[in-house]
């Protein structure tokens, strides 16, 4: 027995409990969002479109039985725009803006609410629609409701100039957004297509100061290393240096050499990569590779013409050749028990290939 009136103890104390939190958990804030579709790249509000007559009908049941909180300003209608169909962020804003507008004007005129009672914010992205988000708050206490009444009568002048100031604002804004003309992405041009500027800058292979070295002629053993200057993306000025001296076989072999070789390039075509140029070249040798050497100087210039390959943003491989002619003042000698015996002079021209280059360009700036 009393077995029997402890567990109906304890089941009437949890029963008051659970009426005792019934009234807790009925005051907790609800958060409810309206959703209203528009057409891709259009700022009209079609009511019986995409169930936006049904949402309408669910939002204008919310506010009606809100209307007196939404007005006391305890429950404030957050409207957020967004639009993510135009070329431009700044077009996009311009469409959510108006969207948002269009929404509102919808309570305005139907539930006769006032601009102070939006919360508004217009986006880029997400997707081409307007939500409409009432948050509820819990219900308050007698003390908070009276705190409440007298700090909303105190102001009551106030909030009331500011409502007839933001209907006027609001009534303003509509009747431009109406008279905006929205540019639709059709329309819209993108800039890597818009003239010779974007030609110039999207795909160029521009610098200003490049270190080079000719691969072939260290393949030689013949140290080169030069300088461009680019003065503009179409003309550049370049200065080639070579200089090596060996000697082998009891110096009965000997290959010296060193020239300079300034050179002025046209760069052509919309990447401005390939080019033709004039160059000059002079310096001095002295190659014996067999029993008889030669020794002298040697000047001439040409027509250059190339194609530079691009590998990443900093280096670069130039391909090059010169044609044109070659003049060469030397002497001949003979090296007998290590002393150099002289066989005469000799003055020649070529004509054909001056210079080749496989150069390892990298770009300072």
């Amino acid at each position: 027995m009393d077995e029997m009136n402890r567990i109906r103890k304890i089941t009437l104390t949890g029963l008051l409990l659970l009426f005792a939190l019934l009234p807790l958990a009925a005051q907790e804030r609800t958060d409810t969002v309206y959703t209203f579709r528009f057409v891709t790249g259009n700022d009209m509000f079609y009511v019986p479109w995409n169930g936006n007559d049904k949402e309408l009908a669910r939002l204008e049941a919310c506010v009606e039985r809100l209307k007196e909180r939404i007005f006391a300003g305890e429950i404030p209608v957050r409207v957020e725009g967004y639009c993510t169909s135009l070329g431009s962020e700044v077009d996009n804003l311009a469409m959510a803006k108006i969207r948002s507008n269009r929404v509102k004007s919808e309570l305005i005129i139907r539930q006769g609410l006032t601009e102070a009672c939006f919360v508004t914010k217009n986006h880029t992205g997400s997707a081409d629609n307007v939500t409409v988000r009432i948050s509820v708050p819990k219900v308050a206490t007698a003390a908070q409701k009276d705190e409440r009444q007298q700090a909303g009568q105190e102001s009551a002048d106030t909030q009331q100039e500011q409502r007839e100031t933001e209907e006027s604002r609001f009534v303003a804004e509509q009747i431009r957004a109406d008279s905006m003309v929205v540019v639709h992405p059709e329309a819209y041009v993108p800039a890597e297509t818009t003239g010779t500027a974007a030609e110039e800058t999207s795909g160029t292979d521009s610098y200003t100061l490049s270190l080079r070295a000719n691969l072939l002629r260290w393949a030689t053993l013949t140290p080169d290393l030069g300088l461009e200057w680019r003065i503009s993306p179409s003309w550049g000025i370049l200065v080639n240096g070579s200089w090596t001296s060996w000697s082998w076989n009891d110096k009965d072999r000997r290959y010296a050499l060193w020239e300079v070789m300034p050179e002025v390039r046209w760069y052509m075509g919309k990447e401005k990569r390939g080019y033709l140029g004039a160059m000059y070249k002079a310096g001095q040798f002295n190659y014996k590779f067999s029993a008889t050497g030669k020794q002298g100087d040697l000047m001439g210039g040409g027509i250059t013409g190339g194609y530079q390959l691009r590998l990443n943003d900093a280096l670069s491989l130039d391909f090059s050749v010169a044609v044109g002619c070659l003049h060469a003042d030397y002497e001949k000698y003979t090296v007998i028990d290590g002393v150099r015996v002289r066989r005469g002079t000799e003055t020649k021209n070529w004509w054909g290939p001056v210079n080749a280059g496989v150069t390892l360009v990298w770009k300072i700036y």
